[in-house]
């Protein structure tokens, strides 16, 4: 049953490893876990450069592959062969305790199988595209036995390293319009035309046909709306309003689907009271600057919402967990920042986006906003990202970094 399908995938992976690749930002990390006795989880989403990173952390040692994303495989059977499927995996692969299983997510009652086998002392790396529930699965059925690995688009670095001898200034608006998916930078393939393709293949296998959803058309409008939205606040009430939700249960659902399958983000408010934090709007962000472009409805997307998409994205990429260490804020008197990072319990960051920040009118909103807020919070590093402008300013005893994109984000000098 399985022994064919087994040759060819990995007929596929020895051509796969003989390539050359991106470095990925997150190697180093995933290596330092590499001969533990942890489940190594690569979660992402799907053509993020998940299944390529992971053969290439193991392209240096004898491991066993197999992927789950195969029509060929019936993985939606109860009566699924486990058994049957480690056996021709050796049979193909010798006794190597070393296994890569792509798409894991695809495989039923794939957390018993995999707990089982981590017993068994097989060394186990797993891919994913799946966010929240692959999480939750795991924590349910591996209790502190794995470690999460998330793999996300190009970062501008890895973006200016496949387009390795660009300017970062003018490089940076193709990253602002078209994104950082692997497959669209590194074969300039249209961006517009691959993505929105992409989106509706998240949408179907991702949401849709794993989550048995009835009213496809209607989560698609939820996406569609928050991508032609993006970096802007919405509440649930108002969403099922405008898309004829009957139940904001419903849309609430839904929008965890999204969110789960790494179309959208969805950013608190930060307050230190939780009724108000649980009731404020929260914020919309896409996965992929190029989603908004390829999907979004309007012929000419607003620029400042763009940059604002770029830079929470880049902000995850780093490493900051949204709702955990990345909010937005709302001073007393309604002025909003942008992000708020925090590490365990204290506020490192106010940050405001600016991508116009040479008109007078954007920087005193945007400080003002911030000595605000920094007030409030208690807070002393404040920063305007922005798109080409550099400067210091001294405001009400406080001092305002202006830092570029690039500077932010590279370390590179203005």
């Amino acid at each position: 049953m399985f022994k064919n399908t087994i040759l060819k995938q990995k007929q596929e992976k020895e051509r796969f490893i003989t390539f050359s690749y991106i470095e990925r930002s997150k190697g180093q990390e995933a290596k330092k876990w590499l001969d533990s006795d942890l489940i190594k989880v690569i979660i992402g989403p799907r053509r993020s450069g998940k299944s390529i990173f992971s053969l290439m952390l193991l392209k240096d040692r004898p491991f066993a592959y197999f992927n789950f994303d195969n029509e060929a495989i019936q993985t939606g059977e109860d009566n699924f062969k486990y058994d049957e499927l480690m056996q021709a995996l050796h049979n193909v692969y010798g006794e190597t305790k070393t296994i890569l299983f792509d798409e894991i997510q695809n495989l039923p009652r794939w957390e018993l199988f995999v707990n089982r086998l981590q017993r068994e002392g097989y060394n186990l790396v797993l891919t994913g595209s799946n966010a929240n529930l692959l999480s939750q699965e795991l924590a349910t059925a591996l209790t502190g036995r794995h470690i999460p690995i998330e793999i996300l688009p190009f970062d501008f670095k890895e973006f200016l390293a496949a387009r390795q001898g660009a300017d970062p200034q003018n490089i940076l608006e193709q990253y602002l319009l078209s994104g950082g998916f692997p497959e669209v930078v590194v074969k300039g393939l249209d961006s517009k035309e691959y993505l929105a393709v992409l989106f509706d293949s998240l949408l179907f296998k991702d949401v849709v046909k794993r989550h048995k959803v009835r009213f496809a058309e209607q989560i698609s409008n939820l996406g569609s709306s928050l991508i032609n939205n993006v970096a802007s606040q919405y509440s649930l009430r108002r969403l099922a309003k405008t898309l004829g939700f009957r139940s904001g249960v419903t849309l609430e659902k839904y929008l965890g689907y999204l969110i789960e399958a790494y179309i959208i983000f969805s950013v608190n408010r930060y307050s230190y009271k939780a009724g108000e934090r649980l009731r404020s709007p929260k914020k919309a962000y896409v996965a992929d600057n190029g989603f908004v472009g390829a999907k979004a409805v309007q012929h000419s997307p607003n620029t400042g919402k763009l940059f604002e998409n770029l830079v929470f994205i880049e902000l995850v990429k780093a490493g900051f967990v949204p709702n955990r260490e990345l909010f937005y804020y709302l001073t007393r008197n309604n002025r909003e920042i942008d992000f708020m990072l925090k590490k365990e319990n204290t506020i490192i960051e106010l940050i405001q986006v600016a991508h116009e920040a040479h008109n007078s009118d954007v920087e005193e909103r945007e400080t003002k906003a911030l000595v605000e807020a920094a007030q409030e919070l208690k807070v002393s590093q404040l920063t305007v990202i922005t798109w080409d402008e550099k400067k210091e300013l001294k405001k009400s005893g406080l001092t305002i970094n202006f830092v570029p994109f690039r500077e932010r984000f590279l370390s590179l000098p203005t």
